[in-house]
């Protein structure tokens, strides 16, 4: 077995050899990175290194020399890699780690060392050791994520060519319980659109005008939503983990009413300046002096969140990441506002600046990346 003081031993070059005959004789480009270990010991070599130092011209001729002539391993270990592996031994890089350093903390039944695995954990996982795509990575939008928000909001993705449209599903698809049908279905009845100025420029006909002026609306509504996910998300992690300061969930706001009251009663408000009910619902919310929860003239003329219908049910996505108490994905249907902050609880919203054990392994939504998604949204007919 090797040792750090003396890498140059028989493991190393037998490893070697293994990887010479993957990489030249099998022509196997998949290799990813090389392990000796005794169990305890642990030696992790990245391929890259391998390919840079064991690939050179004279190495190879005497590798292929020596596959050809089919001589015992013991040659090659004593002849070729030893004196070869000496000539090198200053380059060679790689990762130690010895589990008997952590034997304690894997065999007590304290949670709070348990952070002491996290590094560890990294480097044993496949999208390290197998330098597979990391899934949970906060800095490009997660598709499932992206995916159901289209749906509670009310549009689909559709490719066009090389580009993708989010637009409005075919009749037959649409859900009266997404935030775009109910908030069309309000403006047409109650014939808001009468009351908009300059009511051209949402489109020529009326469809196209009940389409765009809803989606304007909803698109205001879903960013105030996200951004206090992301301040509520904050705010927990502020106060490290404190469940109390949760504000957006069903539990506090039952209906459209109460999420206009949080909009403009209270983040638009200095708590002095609140009235008592809001005071005592929502007592840890900070004020926010932000454009974002002012009224817009839109809203003003045409129709405000509280103006939606509470009780009509949204199907839940197919692949909903919402589960069971089973763990299972959730079927069936849920009422529109309740859906949605159940969805929005699914993903893990605390900035991913610091290191620590996430056990119910959510995914990171980052930020900055929400901030930077654009879609492109058109009308279909």
């Amino acid at each position: 077995m090797l040792s750090k003081d003396n890498l140059n031993k028989k493991a190393l070059q037998e490893l070697v050899l293994y990887y010479l005959r993957e990489r030249i004789t099998h022509k196997n480009l998949e290799v990813k990175h090389l392990i000796v270990t005794n169990i305890n010991e642990w030696y992790i070599f990245d391929e890259h290194l391998f390919e840079r130092l064991f690939t050179k011209k004279e190495l190879v001729k005497q590798f292929e020399s020596f596959e050809f002539g089919k001589k015992s391993t013991s040659v090659f270990y004593k002849e070729i890699a030893e004196p070869f592996i000496q000539s090198i031994t200053n380059e060679i890089e790689y990762t130690y780690f010895n589990l008997k350093d952590y034997e304690s903390v894997l065999r007590n039944q304290d949670k709070k060392d348990d952070k002491q695995l996290i590094e560890l954990f990294k480097l044993l996982s496949p999208p390290h050791l197998l330098k597979l795509p990391f899934n949970n990575d906060s800095n490009s939008l997660d598709k499932n994520f992206y995916g159901e928000l289209l749906h509670l909001i009310g549009l689909v993705e559709v490719k066009e060519g090389s580009k993708k449209l989010i637009q409005r599903p075919e009749l037959k698809d649409r859900n009266s319980g997404s935030s775009l049908e109910n908030t069309i279905n309000q403006l047409d009845s109650l014939d808001k659109l009468s009351r908009i100025t300059n009511l051209k420029q949402y489109g020529d006909t009326q469809e196209e005008r009940l389409f765009n002026v809803g989606l304007e609306l909803c698109i205001t509504w879903v960013n105030r939503i996200l951004f206090l996910k992301l301040l509520e998300a904050q705010l927990i992690s502020y106060h490290k983990g404190d469940k109390s300061y949760s504000f957006l969930n069903f539990d506090k706001i039952h209906d459209y009413d109460n999420l206009n009251s949080l909009f403009f009663m209270v983040l638009a408000r200095k708590p002095e300046d609140r009235n008592q009910r809001v005071k005592d619902l929502f007592s840890k919310v900070p004020y926010l002096n932000s454009s974002l929860f002012e009224p817009t003239v839109l809203e003003h003329e045409a129709l405000f969140i509280s103006g939606l219908e509470d009780n009509i049910v949204l199907p839940f996505l197919s692949s909903t990441v919402i589960k069971d108490n089973h763990g299972n994905k959730e079927k069936g249907a849920r009422e529109g506002l309740a859906y949605l902050f159940d969805f929005l609880s699914s993903y893990n919203f605390t900035s991913d600046s610091t290191v620590d054990i996430q056990e119910d392994n959510k995914t990171l939504i980052n930020a900055s990346v929400l901030e930077s998604r654009t879609p492109i949204f058109t009308l279909v007919s």
